[in-house]
């Protein structure tokens, strides 16, 4: 019996260090930590958009600063804060729409008044009103920068989630159909994408709203509509918050930053502050 030599130099391939780890799964809601911001793009490639597709999701994407910040609307930061998530919290949630619009008669200039409601909440979610959205972006990339542009924040780790709309449609669908109207609003999450021109923002973010029933963090309503489950609805994604410096100057080659997410005066004005964070004086 012949044996064949081995090749002179030959050498076996690497196997290739998994750089992230996964914190909890369960009912729906995946957390993984990454050891650095340098791995975030192959975590994508392994774990969300796999060249042999193994799920059907299909993510929308937003950035915390803090990983211990709820999924929580402005509105239900501020009813909580002032103790009024009661049960009059719907009528409130009338009141405070009904106050914004008449607020804004004569103020709007030559666009006309948005005829439905969550056209007047993401008007509003636009110019600072306290708000049941929350805002998302079709690019993770994007929701990286928001996590990670302001600077000085009391974490370890920023966050990057994403959240199955195909998952969360299907299962609102669910629920709208087997509800009756006299029950009310039923406890579904909306995903909203306004055709008014009220916000050029959202063209350069590829953004979109979500609205969850008030008073319900999106991380509580995926444990509750998806208990059991092994799908990963909800992924949270934890980068340290040490290299947001290299990450944003990625970003940065990448085009994405302040001017062009925010075609206006203040995108201009922050990326011109930011620019003494990424462009140290010695490299002037």
């Amino acid at each position: 019996m012949v044996r064949k030599k081995k090749k002179a130099g030959a050498k076996r391939k690497p196997t290739k260090k998994v750089s992230w780890s996964i914190q909890s799964h369960a009912d729906g809601i995946a957390t993984f930590r990454l050891d650095s911001w340098a791995h975030f793009f192959d975590f994508l490639e392994a774990e969300v958009f796999p060249p042999s597709p193994r799920t059907n999701h299909l993510y929308v994407w937003r950035g915390q600063r803090n990983k211990d910040w709820s999924l929580s609307s402005s509105l239900d930061r501020l009813l909580d804060r002032l103790n009024l998530l009661g049960p009059n919290r719907d009528k409130l949630l009338r009141d405070h729409l009904d106050s914004f619009k008449y607020a804004t008669r004569g103020r709007r200039g030559p666009a006309s008044a948005p005829r439905l409601d969550n056209d007047w909440w993401a008007l509003g979610q636009h110019f600072g009103l306290a708000t049941p959205l929350l805002d998302w972006t079709k690019s993770p990339f994007a929701a990286a920068y928001f996590a990670f542009e302001t600077g000085a924040v009391p974490t370890d780790y920023r966050v990057v989630y994403g959240l199955d709309r195909r998952a969360i449609d299907l299962r609102s669908y669910d629920l709208l159909h087997g509800r009756s109207l006299e029950e009310g609003q039923p406890p579904v999450i909306e995903f909203i994408e306004p055709f008014t021109d009220d916000n050029p923002r959202l063209l350069s973010q590829g953004g979109l709203f979500t609205r969850a029933p008030v008073g319900v963090p999106i991380e509580r309503w995926v444990a509750q509509q998806f208990a059991g489950t092994q799908a990963t609805i909800l992924l949270k994604i934890e980068i340290p918050d040490a290299d947001r410096l290299t990450c944003l100057k990625t970003l940065e080659r990448m085009n994405i930053n302040h001017l062009s997410l925010f075609p206006d005066l203040t995108g201009a004005s922050r990326y011109t502050n930011l620019k003494f964070e990424l462009e140290p004086q010695a490299e002037r």
